[in-house]
Formats: structure tokens, C-alpha cells, sequence
């Protein structure tokens, strides 16, 4: 797969202010905002920056966090890891394969049997029924 790469310009026009902010400023939106935050049944969530798909419904559970929260990504090249010390916490954040966008932040207290909760903000996704 190609990466999609812009500019910080480039992407400023094409994302709403809450999404630049989020996905290439590696923000937070605020808690128990988000539009995704209730689980669906069926579909897939795409990167909203460059349509590369992330997860599936099938993976979102409600962890009472405020986020959006799966189990694993669609698979396992949808996204990559990295370390993140910012704001004086160690956590490793989780951005798209396909466009290096921040999405969120995976922890390990998630359900069994993989023990992982990705952790996404909204406004970094879009669902596809």
C-alpha cells in the first residue's frame, strides 16, 4: 500500500478543524463526545483522513472510557504503534498505516482473549455500514 502524504496545509483544507486538530496535531477530542461512541453491530470504521479501514464494528465494545473501543484493529497492518511520553504519561499511541494519522491510544485492560483496548477518538473515523 502507497501512504497517502500531504502537507500540513494540504490537510488543513481537506479536514474540519476538530479532525485536523485530532488526527495531525495528535489531539484529544473530549470525552463521551465522540459520534462513535456507542457500539454497532455490523460495518467497518475507515480513517477519516485517507479512507484506509481500521476496524470493525464486530471488534467495539464499551469500556465506559468516554472513546470509542475495539479489541484489535481489522487486521494487523491496519495501524502502527509508537511510544508516546507526552503530557508526563507513558502510553503507546496508535496511528493509521495508511496516512500516519493519530487515532487514539491502546492500553492493556482490555477484555480477554487479546487483553487490549485501542482506545480511538471519533472524530479521527468514519463508519461504512
Amino acid at each position: 500500500m502507497k501512504k497517502v502524504e500531504k502537507t500540513l496545509e494540504n490537510w488543513r483544507e481537506t479536514l474540519s478543524d476538530e479532525q485536523f486538530r485530532v488526527c495531525r496535531l495528535a489531539g484529544t477530542e473530549k470525552p463521551f463526545t465522540g459520534e462513535y461512541l456507542q457500539p454497532k453491530s455490523s460495518g467497518r470504521y475507515l480513517c477519516v483522513c485517507c479512507g484506509h479501514p481500521l476496524f470493525a464494528a464486530a471488534t467495539q465494545y464499551d469500556a465506559g472510557c468516554g472513546w470509542p473501543s475495539y479489541t484489535a484493529p481489522i487486521n494487523p497492518q491496519a495501524v502502527w504503534e509508537r511510544e508516546d511520553l507526552s503530557h508526563g504519561m507513558q502510553r503507546i499511541e496508535v496511528l493509521c498505516q495508511g496516512c500516519d494519522a493519530h487515532l487514539g491510544h491502546v492500553f492493556p485492560d482490555g477484555p480477554a482473549p487479546g487483553g487490549l483496548r485501542y482506545c480511538i477518538n471519533s472524530v479521527a473515523l468514519t463508519y461504512q455500514p
